[in-house]
């Protein structure tokens, strides 16, 4: 069947092992004429490696956001569609095919492709198998905010003249550029529709910390985003939240030692715990660079993170 080229761009932040094994992964991806495979290397003085395989990386370390990374990648081809991908992702090799197995509407500017978190088994670590019982990368997470859905660029299809013509994603910000080109595209008159068939798997977080840290990031960009359209997330009470938190961990670890569900202590222990670190992540401000005092503290934050 045919369908439209595609540029497909991944930003990309890290060492160079994990770059070759990225690369490795989209290699698996079934190209046609006109489609291109597009790394951008968001990573502070990275090196340009030797040529090899279908995908090509150019440096895009201007600014340390995904959407800087992300516009530079698109700029590098011209095809109809971007599909724009995640680095912790894993397509299966018929994924462009996927997203055109039904033609897009003529008013459609967004796709949104699956995203299934990746499995963790009963006995495994606590983090990535909480990942896995709530779907913390689902794109039906976000698609249940109504009015205010948007899917998540982690695999998202974009019609490239849409995409040029609101300025791609905006480049200051760390968090929720996907949700903000959302409403842009809907603003300018543009439809979105969701190709569950073309999924792809994400990769969890392993550690508690680490799975926190991508909470408090979330959050910063819900704050933002709140803010730059009132009412799209709206905040809840800290202090609430936080007696909620507190009664529903003991409740629920109380519960689950008497049924000997350790799926259900996994929940108790980690769901309100995510919940108040999305809400404390509203104070951390969006945009990048970070300055002054909130720089130096994110910073010191974040090293920590990255050693768990």
């Amino acid at each position: 069947m045919a369908r439209p080229a595609v540029d497909v761009v991944v930003p990309f932040r890290g060492d160079p092992a994990e770059l070759a094994e990225l690369r490795g992964r989209l290699g698996v991806l079934r190209l046609r004429p006109g489609d291109s495979v597009t790394v951008a290397d968001n990573t502070p003085g990275s090196r340009t490696p030797a040529p090899e395989g279908a995908s090509v990386v150019l440096h895009a370390t201007g600014r340390s956001t995904p959407g800087y990374a992300r516009n530079r990648g698109a700029e590098a081809g011209r095809a109809e569609w971007i599909v724009f991908l995640d680095a912790d992702t894993v397509p299966p090799p018929d994924l462009l095919d996927r997203y055109f197995d039904e033609p897009p509407g003529a008013r459609t500017a967004l796709l949104g492709g699956g995203v299934l978190d990746e499995p963790a088994s009963p006995g495994g670590g606590i983090a990535a198998r909480y990942a896995h019982l709530r779907e913390v990368s689902s794109q039906h997470g976000t698609y249940r905010f109504g009015p205010w859905g948007y899917p998540k660029t982690s695999n998202a299809a974009v019609r490239r003249d849409a995409f040029e013509a609101i300025g791609g994603f905006r480049e200051e910000i760390r968090a929720a550029e996907d949700a903000d080109l959302a409403y842009r595209l809907r603003a300018a008159g543009w439809q979105v529709e969701q190709r569950d068939g073309a999924a792809v798997l994400h990769r969890s977080r392993q550690t508690v910390r680490a799975l926190l840290f991508q909470r408090l990031l979330h959050g910063s960009g819900g704050g933002w985003i709140d803010r730059q359209y009132p009412g799209a997330m709206p905040p809840r009470r800290l202090p609430g939240l936080v007696c909620w938190a507190l009664r529903a961990t003991v409740g629920g670890l109380l519960a689950a030692v008497r049924s000997r569900d350790r799926d259900a202590a996994v929940w108790a222990l980690l769901g309100p715990i995510d919940d108040v670190a999305f809400e404390l992540g509203r104070s951390i401000p969006n945009r990048r660079p970070l300055t002054g005092v909130a720089g130096i503290r994110w910073a010191r934050w974040k090293a920590r993170a990255s050693r768990c």
